[in-house]
């Protein structure tokens, strides 16, 4: 940004206030802040880089005008932070539903409400905005609704109260966390980023698995991956990462929209992977009121799972579809690993202080800091300013396209608790599901996915763990199981059609057609859709007990999901008929479901697997029975395709 590119007067001013929001936080490090200030400072931070970042875009209204309303609410933005840091004294200690609510509270917690509002407009689209207006709506008139969703209506006092005077409402637990965790790990992987690391993972990954059978689609799912783990957002790493590996698939035979979807569920799958996980992760942990390292842990077997499950996939579906590896030349014209291999060294640093014990945040900057001093270990991958300066105009960007959103999402969170909604929706749910496990949590599960469609993860999953944990906590399932059950089908959210934002994304980026791309991510995501159920009934598969516990659990969850994958990617030894491929993948949903270890899972991981090793035996002998031989029009099919 500094170096040699001509930058208009806005862009300048949004980098200033980029490096002021950085400097703030660091900051707050080391002098924490009521929160009645740090967060409301957090928030107009990321309102007003929002507004400088996206600029209102109608065509109809002239430049002047456009800039004028944008300037318009960014001096809004700053009154409704002089109203906080003036009015903060009686703020913090008056007592709630008992002393006075003025004007200047009404009028000023309207202006917050609006800006937030707009800002998630710019930042995520119409879906959230409507979502959020809908319960703002039932805050008002949910005295004409009929039945259970019946209640008696907040009046115009009661609803700035509890939405935006305490640290109930937007100013509550999603602006918290992104005060003192997210914004800490969107810095760290704005830097890695900016300094190398994204490529750096996308050539090992080539590397390792490019000559492999479907080497790169395992290349890709390898790459996004770990890129996935560190940037925390199915869409932009798809963006970022797809525009190297989509076109390298594509190369070797995938089709188009084939290669799309590998990206978008790889992509996708990252926000799974610890050690960053995605953006809701943080919010889980503080739901929980758990170290967001024992979270990470947490999710460390179901995504080695999902990961293992795509790789197998990937790897029998090229067997059967006959395409090719990268050859030794294409491998080679990577950029060399070797004078590069030293910028794995921030993520180790970052997972390490985790695991000794040090705080999200000082782990998160720590390894920023890495970030800019690790290069310098080789001529090779020195940096300048250009890079720098990148890291200090990315990071406050994607803070504040976080920031905003998931604030906004906190007036949901108000008026479900206040309203009872949450409590009664979980009643409901259970009569629905007539108290059986299995029927809520399928019932939960659809909701998430169709909730999920068309919003960020972490708004979807907020919005669940309101609305659907409770119910299923009270079936008897462990909060973590509970809120982890949630977390993973809003991610997969992403991509499930018809509204599937990361494979639309990925649609995109390789010129695809959206509607099989989103076919296509939505079948290889089939192959871990059903892990949540394990985790539900298997405490080890959540790292949750004794040491041989938590071994024999993630054994037999990788037993299971290969199992199911051998299925889906139609091949052993020779290419699979359905006739053969439907009890392989019956054994391996049951084994899946069923808690590990019992009568149940034995029984189906023993036949499934009997069923897969004398078909590979007979496949060597020669010809297969007729039920097991694919015809031969299905030999260039795909599950996911």
């Amino acid at each position: 940004m500094l170096a040699g590119t001509r930058y208009s007067p806005v862009q300048m001013l949004a980098f200033c206030i980029g490096i002021a929001f950085i400097a703030f936080q660091a900051w707050l490090l080391f002098a924490p802040q009521q929160p009645l200030v740090e967060r409301p400072v957090h928030l107009v931070f990321a309102l007003i880089l929002l507004f400088l970042y996206k600029p209102l875009v109608t065509p109809k209204l002239p430049g002047w005008l456009r800039a004028s309303l944008d300037a318009a609410l960014i001096l809004a933005a700053l009154g409704v932070l002089a109203y906080y840091l003036v009015g903060f004294e009686r703020l913090t200690t008056r007592m709630e539903n008992v002393s006075p609510i003025f004007t200047i509270d009404i009028v000023m917690g309207a202006a917050l409400v609006f800006l937030l509002l707009e800002g998630a407009r710019r930042a995520v689209g119409w879906i959230l905005v409507w979502v959020i207006l809908a319960f703002v709506a039932y805050a008002f008139w949910g005295n004409l609704l009929p039945g259970w969703l019946n209640f008696r209506g907040f009046g115009l006092e009661a609803a700035t109260e509890i939405t935006t005077m305490t640290t109930a409402g937007v100013l509550g637990i999603t602006t918290s966390t992104s005060v003192s965790f997210i914004f800490y790990f969107i810095l760290f992987g704005a830097f890695y980023g900016a300094v190398g690391g994204g490529q750096l993972f996308i050539d090992l990954a080539i590397r390792a698995a490019g000559r492999a059978t479907g080497g790169t689609a395992k290349a890709a799912i390898i790459g996004s991956s770990l890129m996935g783990s560190i940037s925390g957002s199915a869409v932009a790493n798809v963006v970022s990462t797809g525009v190297f590996t989509i076109p390298l698939m594509k190369r070797t035979g995938l089709p188009a929209h084939r290669a799309a979807g590998v990206e978008a569920i790889a992509s996708t799958g990252g926000q799974l992977m610890p050690p960053i996980m995605g953006v809701a992760a943080f919010i889980m942990a503080e739901l929980l009121g758990m170290p967001y390292a024992q979270i990470a842990l947490a999710g460390l077997i179901p995504a080695v799972a999902f990961y293992v499950a795509l790789l197998i996939v990937v790897d029998l579906s090229a067997r059967r579809d006959g395409i090719r590896a990268l050859t030794a030349k294409e491998v080679a014209d990577t950029a060399p690993i070797g004078p590069r291999l030293h910028l794995v060294l921030p993520p180790l640093v970052l997972v390490s202080l985790l695991i000794v014990g040090y705080s999200a945040s000082y782990a998160a900057v720590l390894a920023s800091v890495s970030c800019i001093v690790v290069p310098f270990l080789r001529p090779a991958t020195r940096i300048g300013w250009t890079e720098i300066a990148e890291g200090l105009r990315d990071a406050p960007r994607q803070a504040a396209e976080v920031a905003v959103p998931i604030a906004s999402i906190g007036l949901i969170i108000a008026v479900a608790v206040q309203s009872n909604l949450a409590l009664k929706f979980a009643s409901s749910l259970l009569a629905l599901s007539e108290g059986s496990i299995y029927a809520s949590l399928v019932l939960a599960m659809f909701g998430c996915i169709i909730m999920g469609m068309g919003l960020p993860t972490v708004a979807a999953y907020i919005i669940g763990a309101v609305l659907f944990v409770p119910a299923i906590q009270d079936l008897g399932i462990a909060p973590l199981a509970a809120h982890f059950f949630i977390f993973y089908y809003c991610v997969l959210s992403m991509v499930t059609p018809p509204v599937a934002l990361a494979s639309f994304a990925a649609a995109a980026v390789g010129q695809a057609s959206a509607v099989k791309t989103s076919l296509s991510a939505f079948g290889l995501s089939l192959v871990a859709f059903f892990v949540p159920f394990g985790f539900v009934f298997d405490p080890g598969v959540l790292a949750q007990g004794g040491a041989m516990q938590v071994a024999l659990s993630a054994a037999a969850l990788l037993f299971s999901t290969a199992l199911w994958a051998v299925a889906f990617g139609g091949w052993c030894g020779r290419p699979l008929s359905w006739g053969a491929r439907a009890p392989i993948g019956f054994a391996g949903l049951v084994a899946v479901i069923a808690p590990s270890g019992s009568t149940v899972w034995i029984v189906a991981v023993v036949t499934g697997w009997l069923i897969v090793l004398g078909i590979a035996a007979l496949s060597r002998r020669g010809p297969l029975p007729v039920v097991f031989r694919a015809p031969a029009r299905e030999a260039h099919s795909s599950v996911a395709g």
